[in-house]
């Protein structure tokens, strides 16, 4: 695949995301999708991706995943994302709703093959996100 056409999916993949339109999932994302790590306590795969995408929309309904930079190397593409919303929903079943809006960093590496997302290895500063709701407070 080229490197655009990759670069294109993956900018697909985060505007899934962004509108929710989850039906879309099928022309992107393999069946056999792998996440790393993946979500505790949703199923592993794209299934557990795609719920974890409608609790987190259900949780952060302004949710958006602005990409900064996209670089891709033969069936590789690297994203490094800004991700922000309001929370106007619980999150992760344990954090009320906040009114706050947020904003985090992550970056995400991707292998495609046939055509659609295989793997994603991803990596969030959650840290910082549960800092900005009150879920926790860092030690000086």
């Amino acid at each position: 695949m080229p490197n655009g056409t990759a670069k294109e999916l993956v900018r697909q993949f985060y505007d899934l995301i962004n509108t929710g339109q989850t039906a879309r999932a099928d022309a992107l994302i393999a069946p056999d999708f792998t996440d790393h790590p993946g979500v505790p306590g949703l199923p592993p795969g794209r299934d557990g991706l795609l719920q974890f995408v409608a609790m987190a929309r259900a949780a952060f309904p302004d949710l958006h995943v602005a990409v900064e930079d996209l670089i891709a190397e033969g069936d590789r593409v690297a994203a490094r994302v800004v991700v922000s919303g309001t929370q106007r929903g619980v999150f992760l079943g344990a954090i009320p709703p906040t009114g706050k809006h947020v904003t985090w960093t992550g970056i995400d590496l991707f292998r495609i093959a046939s055509g659609r997302i295989a793997e994603r290895w991803n990596e969030r500063d959650l840290l910082g996100l549960m800092e900005q709701l009150g879920a926790v407070t860092r030690r000086a």
